[in-house]
């Protein structure tokens, strides 16, 4: 299986990086905004940062399709964060299945992505149990991930 991991390069990207050990086995790479910290990063696709620069959104956009057209993947995982909203959008659009992972940060109120993500997400994973009524009932509490 072929994944590919979404987040944006601080917090997020450290989650992402603590849930590593899950995706052994599988071929990844990381979507995300190009940054010092990112550059770094084994296999990724780098893209503008477009949630500092808006105008750069359309060319952020068209960078997104063109590599998940060209990478394929067979599912896509966010931690989150604005960035995911984008390339969940278009992940869905290509048919690919999505995997949204609540920050560990978020204890009794959603983040705006996870709102914007849900309806786009296969799975909603949230790490605490507090979170459940604040989401649908597709949001799924399995413990903390991280």
């Amino acid at each position: 299986m072929k994944i590919c991991l979404v987040c944006s390069y601080g917090g997020h990207l450290t989650e992402m990086i603590a849930l590593e050990e899950a995706f052994e086995g599988h071929e990844t790479f990381y979507l995300t905004y190009s940054s010092e910290r990112t550059k770094e990063l084994q296999n990724a696709i780098l893209i503008d940062n477009f949630a500092d620069k808006p105008s750069s959104f359309i060319s952020g956009l068209i960078q997104i399709l063109r590599a998940l057209i060209r990478e394929k993947p067979d599912v896509v995982v966010s931690t989150g964060a604005e960035i995911a909203a984008p390339i969940f959008f278009i992940a869905k659009l290509l048919g690919m299945k999505t995997i949204f992972i609540e920050s560990c940060a978020r204890i009794s109120s959603p983040s705006g992505t996870g709102r914007l993500v849900y309806p786009f997400s296969d799975f909603f994973f949230v790490q605490w149990k507090e979170l459940l009524k604040s989401y649908g009932k597709r949001a799924r509490f399995e413990g903390g991930l991280l």
